[in-house]
């Protein structure tokens, strides 16, 4: 299958799904209250159904905001949009009232397609004030005041009707420079931007990611989806799973995830840092626990596991007590995540290290990549046969990467974005002779290719000594800690640095503990890169309180406004 020669991704899903066998299962969705399976020919077929609707109700180029948690009819939705000449506007659910009514202002969508009574409930003021919203579709079934009943439609009744050769649309119309979607970024310094994607520049993202899926998948892969299908990544990934035919199951809710894992068994895993980050801290502190002849096994499966990774020498001992731990450690680590796994791929943000080296080492295989939703969204990607952690891979094939002067990474290729949308002079100043001016440092390794990020042009802390310090390491290096559950480094235009710390809940009262992590953490650091003064919060950054995107990713700015006070306290003593 040459990825070059389809001309949309609903001509991809079309394709494949000749090729599958019709009665096998494509989509399921792990949720007790509302289990939903669908094969190959019930999803085509109800692509159709729910595109003919869509048609009746949109024109071509027409928005169509899609809120909805993770589930079949989310995939389904999305072609339908599609394949009907609309442009699909996803939002995450954890979106406040405030967050909806900026998007549908921005967007104008003609029509909005939601899950559920309470996703509703968040749009209702606002779809009812919006006279260009002309049609709303419910994946569940919703009980409406006569009034309503006109505006609205639910899935399962449309995919009741009957399907004729003349309902099956053929969108001839649709071409890789044509738009696909519009996806907001998560907006940690301020009001999100619609990033218009097109077919063609997801398509050619998917040569790269199925180059890398290669060599992990059988005939049948399976994959579980838990990240939001609204974030660029798994809305990307979603159509690599059309690409490699694979199973597709999607998790009830992050709460199940390890439960969800044990049922659906995946042979590929997709996360964002903060996920390896709390995995990293539950296995520590297990091993922490481990004694005797059990805690000098696990201790033998990091080092000798660390050691193959980076390429070292190893004895003959050496390969036979690994081999020996690889049955009796190793083995048992990947039975927890269903047995399959071949990899994870980590994505949405900077993978520590040192996670990296210990998920690698104890038989977990931890692919770190690099993208952006303006850039559709992978840009570089760890092969399996060749894993540096330190790096985020060598850049996808249609990618053109280079260094700026002052170090910035620049990129250019389809798969970067038609630009913001209705934002022509944000556009203007990232997208410049087709490069996109990404805001990451970065340096190429001129040896291998492979991509290293090394800061966030923007997030770089400026002391009032000229020093340009990354906060994003040291947090990194903190939040390492099994005691730490979050934390902020602040002293741009400082004399020195200090942190806000949300400790672990079993540590909560232990500032002296804390501090003395703190002392021990500086140790390692620059002098212009350790933290003076901390102040332990209780309050976590959450997506409910706006203080972390909805892809985890602390909103600097947010959690500087709320905490100005305690933090300029912090330089008066």
């Amino acid at each position: 299958m040459n990825l070059d020669n389809f001309k949309s991704l609903v001509e991809l899903f079309f394709y494949q799904a000749e090729k599958q066998d019709p009665k096998s299962v494509f989509l399921k969705w792990l949720n007790p209250n509302n289990n939903k399976t669908f094969t190959w020919e019930e999803t085509k077929n109800n692509i159709f159904k729910l595109s003919k609707v869509i048609k009746e109700n949109i024109k071509e180029g027409d928005r169509c905001l899609l809120v909805s948690e993770n589930r079949p009819e989310w995939f389904i939705a999305d072609l339908a949009i599609m394949l009907s000449g609309g442009i699909t506007v996803p939002a995450y659910t954890t979106y406040t009232k405030d967050d909806y009514k900026y998007l549908i202002e921005d967007c104008e969508p003609t029509m909005v397609i939601v899950s559920n009574i309470d996703m509703l409930k968040k749009l209702n003021t606002t779809i009812n004030e919006k006279s260009f919203i002309k049609r709303i579709i419910t994946f569940d079934k919703i009980d409406l005041n006569k009034n309503d009943k006109e505006k609205y439609l639910d899935f399962n009744s449309i995919i009741k009707n009957e399907l004729s050769e003349k309902d099956q649309i053929k969108n001839l119309n649709l071409k890789r420079s044509s738009m696909a979607c519009i996806i907001y970024t998560s907006g940690t310094g301020g009001n999100p931007k619609g990033v218009m994607l097109s077919h063609g520049g997801i398509l050619s993202n998917l040569v790269g990611a199925c180059e890398i899926m290669k060599p992990l998948i059988d005939s049948k892969p399976v994959f579980l989806t838990w990240l939001p299908l609204s974030h660029s990544y798994e809305h990307c990934v979603q159509f690599a799973q059309i690409a490699v035919g694979a199973k597709v199951f999607y998790a009830e809710k992050i709460e199940k995830l390890l439960e969800n894992i044990s049922q659906a068994k995946p042979t590929i895993m997709t996360a964002v840092p903060r996920f390896y980050q709390n995995l990293y801290n539950k296995i520590n502190i297990n091993i922490k626990k481990q004694t005797g002849l059990k805690a000098k096994l696990i201790n033998a499966t990091i080092r000798l596991g660390k050691k193959k990774l980076l390429e070292g020498k190893m004895t003959f001992f050496e390969k036979s007590i690994n081999s020996l731990v690889e049955v009796l450690v190793r083995k048992k680590i990947k039975k927890q995540f269903g047995g399959n796994l071949k990899a994870f791929v980590s994505g949405g943000g900077a993978l520590d290290k040192e996670i990296g080296e210990f998920l690698n080492s104890i038989g977990l295989p931890t692919l770190q990549g690099y993208g952006l939703t303006e850039t559709s969204p992978v840009v570089s990607c760890n092969p399996i046969h060749k894993i540096k952690v330190e790096t985020v891979g060598p850049p996808f094939k249609g990618n053109q990467v280079r260094i700026a002067e002052d170090g910035e990474i620049l990129v250019k290729g389809e798969n970067v974005m038609l630009g913001y949308w209705n934002k022509k002079e944000e556009t203007e100043k990232v997208l410049i002779d087709g490069w996109l001016h990404t805001g990451d440092i970065g340096e190429i390794d001129p040896k291998d290719g492979y991509l290293k990020i090394t800061d966030r042009k923007k997030d770089i802390i400026v002391s009032a000594g000229g020093d340009n310090i990354s906060p994003a390491k040291i947090e990194n290096i903190i939040t390492n800690e099994p005691e730490v559950d979050q934390c902020m480094v602040y002293g741009d235009k400082k004399n020195y640095l200090v942190a806000l710390i949300v400790p672990n809940k079993d540590f909560s009262k232990e500032k002296e503990k804390i501090n003395k992590i703190i002392e021990n953490i500086n140790k390692k650091l620059s002098l212009v890169e350790k933290i003076k003064k901390i102040q332990l919060i209780d309050e976590n950054f959450s997506i409910e309180n706006s203080l972390l995107t909805p892809t985890m990713k602390v909103k600097r700015k947010k959690v500087i406004e709320k905490y100005k006070e305690v933090l300029e306290k912090l330089y008066k003593n």
